[in-house]
């Protein structure tokens, strides 16, 4: 184990932007290649080391390989997206329908990260005033997770659009487990230079400095420094 009070060499800190700045949410590049069982050990070791509220540690990891259960999958991925395309008209929705959200069948391997809303007992330290604290930490290890895998060169693709009761009852899971996150993982033809949504034309990327206030909402931040940069240095990395 390396020194944890030893400082990051600019190499290591460049590496940790990187991944940040390039990773992406993969839908439409997966390739049938198998996750070799130690880099996959390598993920999950990742999202294991997550920080979680009062230390509870609410994930767990359900490997999904079944092309059978997969396909149950997505039946109700095709169900729910047909009632959100609904939610657009004319052109809208015609981009809507032609997006591709869900890389199911095509990934290697699907992975849900649950979250058991019941670990740690009935009194989790800190999460007294926020009983939502177990999902946010969940939320950590899935971010984790994606880090990782665009370290290792392996795409991660979220598939939202879900009916999260029928998809944990197809998994099989305890009432109390929710499944909180359904990834698709795998090595890709290419990382996109931009976010997908964004090289479709769906939304753009937010400017910074509009997101960033001072001492309360809506007051400019008096660090004018701080501002000139995020002004002047805009996000390039997509």
């Amino acid at each position: 184990m390396t020194d944890p009070n030893r400082p990051f060499t600019d190499e290591e800190r460049q590496g940790l932007y990187r991944a940040i700045h390039e990773r992406r949410d993969v839908r439409s590049q997966f390739l049938p290649d198998p996750i070799p069982d130690d880099v996959l050990a390598r993920l999950l070791q990742a999202a294991h080391h997550a920080p979680s509220v009062g230390f509870m540690q609410p994930w767990d990891f359900i490997l999904i390989d079944s092309v059978p259960v997969r396909e149950q999958i997505v039946a109700i991925f095709d169900q729910e997206n047909e009632k959100a395309a609904k939610n657009y008209t004319g052109e809208r929705q015609h981009t809507y329908r032609n997006l591709k959200l869900q890389g199911i069948l095509e990934s290697p391997i699907n992975l849900c990260i649950t979250c058991d809303r019941s670990r740690g007992g009935e009194h989790v330290l800190g999460r007294n005033s926020i009983v939502e604290t177990d999902l946010f930490s969940t939320c950590l290890a899935v971010q984790n997770l994606w880090l990782a895998a665009r370290a290792e060169g392996i795409g991660v693709g979220w598939v939202s659009i879900l009916d999260q009761q029928q998809l944990a009852n197809t998994l099989n899971l305890p009432e109390h487990v929710y499944p909180l996150a359904y990834l698709c993982l795998g090595y890709v033809s290419e990382f996109l230079d931009q976010p997908e949504l964004q090289k479709k034309g769906w939304r753009s990327r937010l400017p910074l400095e509009e997101l960033v206030h001072g001492n309360g909402w809506g007051a400019p931040s008096d660090n004018q420094e701080l501002r000139s940069i995020l002004t002047d240095r805009p996000d390039q990395a997509g």
